[in-house]
């Protein structure tokens, strides 16, 4: 199907992984990775301070098969099946004692944890970053800004525009979507809106356009935060309308040809891809458009939402695709396309305690054998590769470290929210982003919602739909299984506390409300 724009309708030419720079302080904080967490062994007599000293033989072997990987690729320029994990340190340890790991008895063990965090402290710095500038943005990514108008249709409250259709109508708009390609769940709605899309096609001067819409406000983040609850909840409001699917990933991932972080790269989703997603609620936009221009010019306020929770954090595609031969901040963030196209979009952030969040994370997306041990074991890893990429570089270049956030056992790094929150009022006023907290909101939902809805402009509702909006159960709630666990050790909830308290007390600064230090 032939539309007046394209996006990456050509493949890169050019994916090169990078890899975080060598010194002493990395292998000696490697050695002590752990990689066989398959099966649960037996703790030796081995602390973190003795296995920080085992051999680096495997870095060596481990940099010798990136190597052969990477000349292999180099010759083939098969894009296709590039693994995100381009760190060599991934390779089994080959000298590492069979039974190793955390002994969380020892003294010993925890005292180089504290140290850690406290050298992390140290470091921590709250700069700002610089913003490219829109010449720089056209340049980076021409096909999206030169897709999508600077000015949208006057009557709608959501953002449209017309956009000329080519192909015969009779053709499959969707035959080539890549969503529907990959999501038989969503099969019956593109099977819908296949039949209805003739009939929804505008004529003018002989010629056919489509209505085209992007989000009027987008929910991004953070993750196991409760922006499941807040979607499902939020959908039921007669005036909202989301995509087919509550996380597209296409700003963060799939327009990169993400589909999954461990598998590679795939063919690149194109924005008419991503754009087909809203075509449900752009078609009701349109009924109630037409409906209205008959009897009067009230704007319709329809709205459309999105609610990819990787939007706010995940930008580790960057060193692909924006590297800009300095590979240590990205230059080009997610925000800076999104404000580029839509200057006047809203934003809403769900929050909650990072040394929770950190944990319901693990359990939600941790393997086989979770224990609290093993959820210790894991920060204290994480927290020394932290430390180690502080040595060399900004917070904000580890942050955004696509190796280091691939090698890390947990994802420290997602709940460094005043990181990712200072980037976005980088480009964005604060009036344009609500941000909440999931405490607040599993306290007093209606409370919550009420400050959703006025944030949105939405129209008043009833006593009885906002009751069925309020009162239903909580959505994604913690699985029976991993509620058995129980809490995280208190030596862990300890020093999670550590880390995240310097990056929250700015946050209070920055809101202005100290409830967000979770004291």
């Amino acid at each position: 199907m032939e539309h007046k724009y394209g996006l990456l309708s050509a493949p890169y030419e050019k994916l090169e992984p990078a890899f975080i720079n060598l010194d002493n302080k990395w292998t000696k904080v490697l050695t002590i990775i752990d990689n066989n967490r398959v099966h649960h062994q037996a703790w030796g007599p081995w602390t973190i301070g003795s296995v920080r000293k085992v051999k680096i033989l495997s870095f060596v072997f481990g940099l010798i098969v990136t190597v052969l990987i990477m000349a292999s690729y180099i010759l083939t320029r098969d894009q296709k099946g590039l693994f995100l994990t381009p760190s060599p340190y991934q390779i089994t340890v080959l000298s590492q004692p069979a039974h190793m790991a955390l002994d969380i008895s020892s003294n010993t063990d925890y005292t180089v944890v504290r140290e850690v965090v406290r050298s992390i402290m140290d470091k921590v710095d709250f700069s700002r970053r610089r913003v490219p500038d829109l010449g720089e943005l056209r340049e980076k990514e021409p096909q999206i800004l030169s897709a999508i108008p600077r000015k949208f249709l006057p009557s709608l409250k959501n953002p449209c525009w017309y956009e000329e259709f080519f192909e015969n109508i009779s053709a499959d708009p969707y035959g080539k979507n890549l969503y529907a390609l990959y999501s038989k769940r969503f099969q019956a709605i593109y099977d819908h809106l296949r039949r209805a899309f003739p009939s929804h096609l505008h004529q003018h001067a002989g010629r056919h356009y489509r209505l085209r819409c992007l989000p009027f406000f987008y929910i991004i983040g953070q993750p196991k935060c409760g922006t499941t609850d807040l979607y499902d909840r939020l959908r039921l409001h007669p005036e909202v309308h989301f995509t087919t699917m509550k996380e597209p990933h296409w700003w963060t991932r799939k327009r990169f040809g993400i589909i999954r972080l461990s598998n590679g790269f795939h063919n690149p989703y194109p924005l008419k891809d991503y754009l087909d997603l809203f075509d449900q609620a752009a078609n009701q936009i349109q009924d109630h458009l037409i409906s209205n221009s008959s009897k009067s010019h009230k704007e319709v306020d329809i709205i459309i939402g999105e609610a990819s929770a990787s939007t706010m954090w995940d930008n580790n595609a960057w060193i692909y695709f924006y590297d800009n031969g300095t590979g240590v901040e990205p230059p080009f963030l997610v925000q800076d396309f999104i404000h580029a196209v839509q200057p006047d979009a809203k934003f809403i952030v769900m929050l909650r305690d990072p040394v929770e969040r950190l944990y319901s994370d693990y359990l939600y997306f941790g393997m086989t054998n979770k224990s609290v041990e093993d959820f210790h074991e894991r920060v204290s890893e994480s927290l020394q590769l932290f430390e180690a990429c502080l040595a060399e570089r900004s917070i904000r270049s580890c942050i955004y470290n696509t190796t280091l956030n691939n090698l890390m056992p947990v994802r420290l790094q997602v709940g460094l929210y005043v990181m990712y929150l200072l980037d976005w009022l980088s480009v964005f006023n604060r009036e344009q982003l609500l941000i909440l907290r999931l405490e607040d909101h599993a306290a007093n939902r209606k409370n919550t919602m009420r400050r959703v809805f006025d944030f949105l402009q939405l129209g008043p509702l009833t006593l009885q739909k906002e009751a069925d909006i309020t009162k239903s159960p909580a959505s994604n709630t913690r699985r029976p299984a991993n509620r058995n666990l129980g809490p995280m050790l208190p030596i862990t909830k300890e020093i999670l506390h550590s880390f995240y308290r310097p990056f929250n007390q700015h946050l209070t600064q920055v809101l202005r409300d100290p409830a967000f230090l979770w004291m």
